[in-house]
């Protein structure tokens, strides 16, 4: 196993800087036990729940000694594993959209979600700083102090530092054990730095570090794999690891270690780009309800903003000039509490709960005729609650989210107040595609923006013709470029 907390990417760190980030593994380890010589069998079977859809295996990581056995063997000609955690939704949801362009390039797609697997010291690690993360993004909803002094410093340059990626090293070779019984052959497109740090420490020869923001940190490197970013900006600030140590020049990573892309979007929603916007435009033609869609993402912050959303729009719904969508994803409760808030949206509402085959089938249906009134969405499985956005992404007019991932999705976009300073550059690289509005800072911006998507469309078709030229300069096809690198890594 390398020593990578000492020198990264050729800058050496202080005695000091290397002495924490021991401190920090040894602190794991006394907590969750130490697993390197481990042997854990590994299972493949097919997804349940977007196996279908996108051609995806589950890769599953088994207690030592186990017997389950599977009949699937490992495609090692044309399989890629595609490494993620689920922190929220936004790893997630990346990962699809891996998987996704690796099945309609011809691929085997194997599902790997190091966060998954509660017997390992690899889970344990990840789930207690995936805790720690997800009671932050609630708190800085919550709190503005926290959020100015603790929240936005921490994401905004906590992150950025040198001396955070030489810790996340040392606490990486504790991840190391669920690649033992891995091929170490197969390509793999890690869509969070830690499994790309764990493949790397575990001897995985063929690593993809698919970083998915637009504000360059020190959090997602991942040394010894080939980094790819989906923003000339991000590239940049990448290369001369812009910031990370202060206002020191830093030795730059090089042109072998690091690729632009594009954005990392879906072959479903890229494939249908022209298509989808293409009715967008008709449906602002004929004077139809604007279709907004709400998603609530995986660490349910932001609720305020959404419910006052939903009593704005209300009105305009019961007079036919907008149509709603709202994905809860897995949080049933958020529903709930939007309910006791605003008792009209009860009577308002159709349920699509908990039925992934009347999901698919709604969105199918709403892509070519009317919708009206407000549509929500639950659906207790984490697959199922993110991918849904995906499917009603595609019947959408505007999609209301904050700057995150879905800042680099193709469709019109309403960015509402972001959770941690580094997404704010999601809506910025946005604004200037044309795709997407600026970051509305609080509710009466926002507010402001729905009521001008609703009295002047043609904001929604100007984004829409935007799209189609981005789509022509290959903005959106970031997956497929990916998985072209992880598989030329292999020299396929």
């Amino acid at each position: 196993m390398s020593e990578r907390s000492k020198n990264i990417f050729g800058n050496p760190m202080t005695d000091s800087v290397y002495r924490k980030a021991v401190r920090s593994r040894e602190k794991y380890k006394r907590k969750f036990g130490d697993d390197t010589d481990a042997d854990y069998p590994v299972t493949i079977t097919k997804n349940p729940y977007i196996g279908d859809l996108l051609g995806v295996m589950n890769l599953n990581v088994e207690k030592e000694g186990s017997q389950r056995k599977t009949d699937i063997p490992f495609d090692e000609e044309k399989g890629v594993i595609v490494g993620n955690i689920r922190m929220g939704f936004g790893h997630y949801r990346i990962s699809m959209a891996i998987a996704s362009a690796a099945n309609s390039m011809g691929y085997v797609p194997y599902w790997m979600d190091l966060n998954s697997y509660g017997h390992t010291t690899c889970t344990k690690v990840i789930s207690a700083q995936n805790d720690l993360y997800s009671l932050g993004s609630r708190l800085s909803g919550k709190s503005r102090i926290f959020n100015r002094l603790v929240w936005e410093p921490m994401n905004y340059e906590g992150f950025r530092k040198l001396s955070y990626n030489a810790s996340d090293q040392k606490n990486a070779e504790l991840m190391a054990a669920v690649y033992r019984n891995i091929p170490k052959d197969i390509p793999i497109v890690a869509t969070h730095v830690w499994p790309a740090q764990a493949a790397v420490h575990a001897g995985m020869k063929y690593v993809v570090n698919a970083i998915p923001d637009n504000w360059p940190m020190a959090l997602h490197l991942a040394e010894g794999s080939l980094h790819t970013v989906q923003t000339h900006y991000a590239y940049q600030g990448y290369r001369i690891l812009n910031g990370m140590e202060g206002k020191h020049i830093l030795k730059p990573m090089t042109d072998e270690d690091l690729v632009y892309t594009g954005h990392y979007i879906d072959h479903e929603l890229v494939s249908n780009i022209n298509e989808d916007c293409q009715r967008r435009m008709k449906r602002i033609e004929e004077n139809k309800p604007v279709r907004f869609l709400l998603t609530i993402g995986g660490a349910g912050a932001q609720k305020e903003i959404f419910s006052a959303i939903i009593k704005y729009i209300l009105p305009a719904i019961q007079r036919g000039r907008a149509a709603l969508y709202v994905n809860v994803g897995d949080y049933r409760n958020v529903w709930e509490e939007l309910l006791k808030e605003i008792p009209a949206l009860k009577e308002k509402s159709t349920k699509h709960f908990n039925e992934w085959d009347e999901t698919k089938g709604f969105a199918k249906e709403a892509l070519y005729g009317d919708v009206e009134g407000v549509h929500a969405f639950w659906h207790e499985n984490i697959f199922e609650a993110v991918y849904c956005t995906n499917l009603l992404m595609r019947s959408c007019d505007v999609l209301v989210t904050k700057p995150s991932e879905l800042a680099f999705y193709p469709v019109p976009k309403l960015f509402i107040k972001r959770v941690g300073g580094h997404e704010q550059w999601g809506a910025i690289h946005s604004a200037e595609l044309g795709d997407g509005t600026l970051e509305c800072g609080d509710i009466p911006h926002t507010l402001q923006m729905i009521k001008l998507f609703i009295k002047e469309r043609e904001l929604i078709s100007d984004m829409c013709q935007n799209i189609i030229n981005n789509k022509t300069a290959g903005i959106y096809d970031g997956a497929y470029k990916v998985v072209e690198l992880a598989m030329m890594k292999k020299g396929r």
